[in-house]
């Protein structure tokens, strides 16, 4: 039996008081019947919060997401202001059935996981920062993207556990994981949330701490918008100077000499404030390779990148920087407006044959989705220690174990044509199962290890992903929204 700590009757049907309003009339069954899902939200909510019709360039903007795959013509969008509104909104899409999606950045891949034909939520009004120096906390709104955030806590000479790129939203890293270039010190970014602000499927809001709800605090850690729609987190803070790091790229005849950089510093290196970032590409017929080099201080340890920096280079952007400045240096947004579909691959030693096999795995599934209209695709090494799943004091939806830390291979292809969908969602598979298969040959013991939600393609069983979680998940899921509200919209569903 699994028991629901602080699960009530309150998340069914919402206490006096913490219900949000609703407008006179605006959801009686006459005006379900007469008008449309759109209409009784512009209707039922206040004058702060929008619905925008096709034509309207917020429209564009909202319906936008980075990858064409997961974009999609909403008979309407809605931006919300305030939680109450939020309530108002979720109340009438259950109502009446209708589809929805919620956008915080808009930077998944699979279809329809934050996109909709009905109506789309683009949560851009959340858009706050709030930080505390007493708690050592920031609040941040889930319109945000995480370079915003880290600009607005630059004055105070903080930071947050966020991602490693520029353009991504807070939204479904904070309820999905997020690894970053600084997790070695203080792990996932969801690790560091210490509360929720959430609408739940019923218009109540409240707020999720370890201490409130924990159950629903454990699951809203990894479990996405299952159980309701986030406005705000609580992050942890940490201290943040200025770093030492940026980007270098190498042409395909040093791969080798990079391999051998890459294998002693994931050797030898435990300095937890030392992060490395691999990528191997194929774009448009030409192979590359470039190397993300941070150090967590304004210089480096003598030493402790000199190999990297050794190699005959084709660009070199490395400097004493801010760290905002770092992430706005990796752009996510070249790839913006292909179609798109990421796999993840756990490493537990990072050795010659396995990089030497990502290198041919690049090479040859590069040239081989060329003919399907293929644009981009790369293996991104993702070197981390043991001790990655450390930084937190209780369990979380993903990762479902916490044992032991891994290194990451992250793969992804970019492509055209939506003939082709299928074919590169089997290519993306059959390269996992072929580096899984190779890894397992290789002694290392990583065939059931959690591939990461975020970057998991479609289909991806729900057990692949939280293992042993899923039946607490599916019963967390079945108390707070017994009607399935949230099973209207897009994502990985319990």
């Amino acid at each position: 039996m699994i028991a629901f700590a602080g699960l009530s009757l309150f998340f069914l049907f919402g206490p006096t008081g913490l219900t949000a309003p609703v407008a006179s009339g605006s959801l009686d069954a006459g005006n379900v019947l007469q008008s449309t899902a759109c209409e009784q939200i512009a209707m039922g909510v206040s004058s702060s919060s929008v619905v925008y019709y096709t034509g309207s360039s917020q429209y564009i903007k909202d319906n936008y997401h980075w990858s064409s795959s997961n974009s999609q013509a909403s008979e309407c969008s809605f931006e919300p202001a305030t939680t109450q509104d939020v309530g108002i909104a979720l109340r009438i899409l259950g109502q009446t059935q209708t589809p929805f999606g919620i956008k915080s950045g808009g930077h998944a891949a699979n279809a329809g996981f934050s996109s909709t034909s009905g109506i789309q939520i683009a949560m851009y009004s959340f858009s706050d920062v709030v930080y505390d120096s007493a708690a050592q906390t920031a609040t941040v709104g889930t319109g945000l993207v995480w370079d915003d955030v880290y600009t607005a806590l630059e004055q105070y000479d903080v930071t947050v556990v966020g991602v490693k790129a520029t353009g991504v939203g807070v939204g479904g890293v904070a309820l999905g994981g997020g690894y970053s270039l600084i997790s070695n010190q203080y792990g996932l970014a969801l690790d560091n949330v210490i509360a929720f602000e959430l609408v739940l499927p019923n218009g109540t809001v409240t707020n999720i701490t370890g201490s409130t709800y924990p159950d629903l605090f454990f699951a809203l850690r990894g479990g996405f918008n299952n159980f309701g729609i986030v406005t705000r987190v609580t992050l942890k803070t940490y201290p943040q100077s200025l770093i030492w790091g940026g980007t270098i790229a190498y042409s395909q005849d040093q791969w080798e000499a990079v391999n051998s950089a890459i294998v002693n510093f994931g050797a030898n290196v435990t300095d937890p404030k030392a992060s490395i970032y691999n990528s191997y590409s194929y774009i448009s017929g030409v192979a590359a390779m470039s190397t993300i080099l941070f150090y967590d201080a304004p210089t480096m340890p003598e030493g402790i990148f000199d190999e990297f920096s050794s190699i005959p280079d084709i660009e070199k952007d490395i400097s004493t920087r801010s760290y905002v400045d770092l992430i706005r240096s990796v752009e996510s947004n070249l790839t913006s407006g292909f179609r798109s579909v990421f796999n993840w691959v756990a490493v537990e030693e990072i050795t010659m044959p396995v990089l030497n096999m990502i290198a041919n795995e690049t090479l040859s599934w590069g040239a081989e989705l060329e003919q399907f209209s293929a644009q981009a695709v790369s293996y991104d090494v993702i070197v981390y220690l043991p001790t990655l799943y450390d930084h937190v004091d209780s369990p979380t939806a993903y990762p479902p174990s916490r044992s032991q830390g891994y290194s990451f291979i992250e793969v992804y292809y970019g492509w055209t044509g939506s003939n082709f969908d299928n074919t590169m969602f089997d290519a993306v598979s059959a390269s996992a199962r072929h580096m899984i298969e190779t890894l397992t040959n290789n002694g290392q013991d990583i065939a059931n290890v959690a591939v990461y939600p975020n970057s998991a393609p479609p289909n991806t069983g729900l057990e692949t992903m939280y293992g042993d979680n899923v039946p607490r998940l599916q019963a967390i899921k079945n108390a707070v929204d017994p009607n399935n509200v949230m099973g209207l919209t897009g994502g990985w569903k319990f």
